[in-house]
């Protein structure tokens, strides 16, 4: 096809000037049908006149050629009307030009009325009916002349099962394309060059690629043109590395490529994105001396442009002396898909200034650029121009508006642009969902897919995995298990992205159960799913299932990528799984993801919330590009471990760099201030942000705030702060109230900051326990025993307190007077031992602390048997000597165990670290890092 473009482009100038000569011959031959004034002449004369014309000789046979070559149908029906006249119509020869020139401009009624006027069947003037019949699209009409000049007993040759053979191509009707080959065969044509290459492309387009390949090895003379119209075939099958494969096997024969065996391997090149193949390919292009036409520069442009080598594709380009506009739209198309957005919209504007007119592609590749570069003007521009072009009603079009509007969070716009579609597919309803979702508007996203299912409207894989992220964000399990049953009712539950799309949603909605059966019923293993999976066990804190999933992953041979590692450390951090994280810290270093920052500032989070600052702080200034996550992170950090002064030093070091703050790391640092007791600088934080970072105080800054106010004693300040609050205070700032007056055991605050937590919070034990211990504290066992009956008769569960503690590499769990380990006799033997020595070194129990009315050598049993006190207790036996014991704890730790724990690490000389819901404790030579300020 490209070489009949390449011809017809080169031969225009020509037929041209052919049709201006003919015109001239014809006025001067066809005399006889002019006016009567004018002379006529005899054919003879005519004949002698026509021979002084310059290079056009007049005989019949060339005007009907040239006509026949310049489909020039007007001169050759007076043509034929002259050889009617002077009796020339029934030459053969003459008559089988006529039949060729009326069937190639779709006159066949004439054509076909020659032929049925010859007394005898003659093959070139049904070949050249059959011929044009083929030409012009009517496959089934030719395949009836064949079959009507089998019937006449015409003979058919070389001309005829060419034609007849393309026929049963288009049509890829493989049976009667047998017969044709079959009949070939007989008559000894097989053996042709033309009919042999025709008979290649119809097995291969009948997709029989085998036996094409097999016909094509039993050509004798096999050329450049075979060669070309067997790897042309299996482009088309999209045997892309077959067909590189056999141009490589024509090279190595001997045989030389032209142009258009370049070409085809360039589109194949293109299509592979094998910039590699492309430059051997325009080295042997340079070598062999073959000239870079426009079709081969195009294709190099595009091959350059898909590879990803747009300075290669731009030089090739500039050496295009007129590029059309195929060559702008590959080179514009291949800057859009490689991220060189700025690129593509210069190469525009200089389009635009060459006179090059852009058209649809064009445009559409534009709208990309805007939409990733977020350039709204310049898109309404564009939009205008489409609107001009009347080509804003196109599909394709006007799916690059929606998109561009939506990625420029312009959805009035885009919603405009859609609804001006007289025509919407499935395609643009996902654009505009997308659009939706991609802007936060997950509720209208939703309504939409619900149009579209109650209108009987079309959907796809695509619509339900695109709501689906929308379903994900609104947490709507009803939603989710709606799409689940629609997806599987409609057959595309088995997609790979729906399965992965549904575990995901699932499994943020914290429905893991459902999630676990998607995954465990999936048929194949993708590191997608194992994402989903994996990520849900760590959000919701089944951390213990993520590490084993992650093993189950590495014995499937799946290879992980950052995101999943970032996820894994944030299990880690959960569970204080402090020798899983620093494996995981190996396998990041191994796979290469440090230099990913979203891994980079889990690892941080990861050191710092197992207890170790010191290797946290490590991994951060590891970290070449730090963002704002990253500082606070580190700042988070320091204000856990209590290093509230090292907390700020970097707060302000990150202030000097030129990195502002959010809200998260405000909220840092008012908790470094919190736990180092730094009431002044935590004020002048406080007052200041708003002035100082534009960031106006949250919930969460207004309850850091309180709780430094009411755990320094200064309650009244605190209270004020309470009622100063601009809005409706939330369960964290009556919390931290409560909690400042159970410090201080002042039973009135108590009380009223518990009544507010009752109507916020009523789910939550806390506030019932935290009472009841102010109320223990006094003495007041009657208002404990109220306190519990309202627990009772709420049906609020107090939390049970849960201790972890990792051993190699394994996570263990205690609760209080927990017997369910395989080691109890042990734990409680190590736990006498220490309570006899702690008892030598003047430790005595805090009582007082305990709620239940109950004689005290009761309440030293209860307070003796404490979560964490097993939990190190265990460490004490199972790990090596002289190693630190790191223990998370689910609630505060009492003021006993932390007692306890200041004697136990001086005696047992080891550190023990005890991570609780608020900060990190540091247990070393008999004091706690928090300086008794937690």
């Amino acid at each position: 096809m490209r070489e009949e473009q390449k011809r017809m482009g080169s031969c225009i100038v020509n037929r041209s000037i052919a049709t201006t000569m003919l015109h001239s011959t014809l006025q001067r031959l066809y005399m006889p049908f002019k006016p009567p004034t004018v002379q006529t002449t005899s054919p003879a004369a005519i004949l002698k006149d026509s021979q002084s014309l310059p290079k056009l000789p007049v005989s019949y046979s060339n005007l009907l050629s040239q006509c026949v070559a310049a489909k020039s149908l007007t001169s050759g029906m007076e043509l034929h009307a002259h050889l009617i006249k002077f009796g020339f119509s029934r030459h053969p020869g003459l008559r089988n030009y006529l039949v060729t020139l009326y069937s190639k401009c779709c006159r066949f009624r004439y054509a076909r009325k020659l032929v049925d006027e010859s007394s005898e069947p003659d093959v070139v003037s049904w070949s050249s009916l059959l011929s044009g019949y083929v030409q012009n699209g009517f496959l089934e009409e030719a395949l009836l002349v064949f079959n009507e000049m089998f019937l006449l007993g015409v003979k058919c040759n070389e001309y005829t099962f060419p034609s007849v053979l393309k026929a049963c191509s288009m049509k890829r009707d493989l049976n009667t394309g047998r017969k044709v080959h079959g009949m070939a065969v007989v008559t000894g044509f097989e053996s042709d060059g033309f009919v042999g290459n025709t008979l290649v492309v119809m097995y291969a387009k009948c997709g029989l690629l085998d036996d094409s390949k097999r016909l094509f090895g039993g050509i004798v003379e096999q050329n450049v043109v075979s060669w070309n119209a067997l790897f042309s075939c299996y482009v088309q099958s999209e045997l892309r590395g077959e067909a590189v494969d056999l141009f490589k096997e024509m090279m190595r024969s001997g045989i030389r490529p032209n142009e258009f065996s370049i070409s085809i391997i360039l589109n194949v090149c293109a299509g592979l994105q094998d910039g590699g193949l492309g430059r051997t390919l325009h080295g042997l292009m340079l070598k062999m001396g073959l000239d870079l036409d426009q079709f081969s520069a195009n294709a190099l442009v595009d091959t350059y442009s898909k590879a990803g080598e747009i300075e290669g594709a731009v030089a090739v380009f500039q050496e295009i002396a007129h590029p059309d506009v195929v060559s702008w739209n590959a080179v514009i198309a291949g800057c859009v898909l490689h991220d060189r957005n700025d690129l593509a919209l210069m190469m525009l504007d200089e389009m635009n200034s060459s006179g090059t007119s852009p058209n649809m592609f064009t445009l559409s590749s534009a709208l990309k650029a805007c939409a990733a570069m977020a350039f709204k003007e310049l898109g309404r521009q564009l939009h205008s121009s489409l609107i001009k072009r009347v080509a804003d009603s196109d599909l394709y079009a006007s799916v690059g508006l929606i998109d561009m509007y939506s990625k420029c969070e312009m959805m009035d716009d885009a919603r405009r642009a859609y609804d001006s579609m007289p025509k919407k597919d499935v395609i643009a309803w996902n654009a505009l969902i997308s659009g939706y979702s991609q802007c936060g508007d997950d509720l209208e996203a939703v309504s939409l897919f619900s149009k579209m299912y109650n209108e009987d409207i079309d959907f796809n894989q695509t619509t339900i995995s695109t709501v689906l992220k929308s379903v994900a964000s609104l947490q709507a399990i009803k939603v989710c298990k709606q799409i689940h049953s629609i997806s599987i009712k409609s057959g595309i539950y088995s997609d790979f992205y729906v399965i992965n799309s549904l575990l995901d949603t699932y499994g943020k909605c914290n429905h893991i159960d459902e999630a676990s059966k998607i995954f465990e019923e999936r048929t194949w293993e993708d590191l997608v799913a194992y994402t989903s999976m994996i990520t849900a066990y760590s959000q919701y804190g089944d951390g213990e299932e993520a590490l084993k999933l992650y093993l189950q992953m590495q014995d499937a041979y799946i290879k992980p990528d950052a995101f999943i590692c970032s996820s894994l450390l944030n299990a880690c951090a959960k569970l204080s799984a402090y020798e899983q994280g620093k494996q995981l810290h190996v396998h990041a270093i191994k796979f290469g993801f440090m230099c990913d920052i979203f891994a980079s500032n889990s690892l941080v989070n990861m050191y710092a919330k197992c207890g170790s600052i010191e290797d946290a702080d490590r991994a951060f200034f590891e970290i070449p590009n730090r963002g704002i996550v990253s500082w606070s992170a580190m700042i988070g950090g320091y204000a856990q471990h209590g290093h509230g002064k090292e907390a700020l030093q970097l707060f302000n070091q990150m202030l000097r760099v030129g990195v502002p703050p959010n809200h998260i790391t405000l909220v840092s640092v008012l908790c470094a201030c919190n736990h180092a007791g730094l009431v002044y600088e935590g004020r002048q934080y406080f007052e200041k942000m708003e002035e100082m970072f534009g960031i106006k105080p949250t919930q969460e800054h207004y309850a850091c705030m309180i709780d430094l106010l009411g755990r320094s004693g200064k309650l009244n300040e605190a209270v004020e702060l309470v009622n100063s609050i601009p809005f409706e205070a939330n369960g964290s700032v009556w919390g931290a109230l409560l909690g400042a007056a159970r410090i201080h055991k002042n039973i009135e605050l108590g009380q009223k900051a518990a009544e507010m937590l009752y109507d916020l919070e009523p789910e939550k034990s806390g506030t019932h326990v935290l009472l009841a211990n102010i109320y223990a504290s006094a003495g007041m066992w009657e208002n404990v025993a109220k306190v519990r009956k309202l627990m009772k008769d709420s049906k609020v569960k107090k939390e049970p307190g849960m201790s972890w503690i990792e051993i190699k590499d394994k996570v263990y769990t205690f609760i209080v007077g927990d017997r369910s380990h395989s080691r109890s006799d042990e734990i409680y033997a190590k736990l006498d031992q220490l309570g006899d020595l702690l008892s030598k070194a003047g430790y005595s129990p805090v009582v007082e602390i305990d709620i239940h009315n109950v004689n005290r050598s009761e309440k030293e049993k209860l307070l003796y048997h404490h979560s964490e006190k097993l939990a190190v207790a265990f460490g004490l036996i199972a790990m090596p000597p002289g190693a630190p014991i790191r223990v998370k704890k689910n609630i505060r730790i009492c003021v006993d165990c932390h007692t306890f724990f200041k004697f136990v690490c001086k005696i047992v000389s080891r550190e023990i670290i005890v991570r609780d819901i608020n900060r990190f404790h540091h247990f070393k030579d008999g004091s706690c890092s928090c300086g008794d300020y937690w």
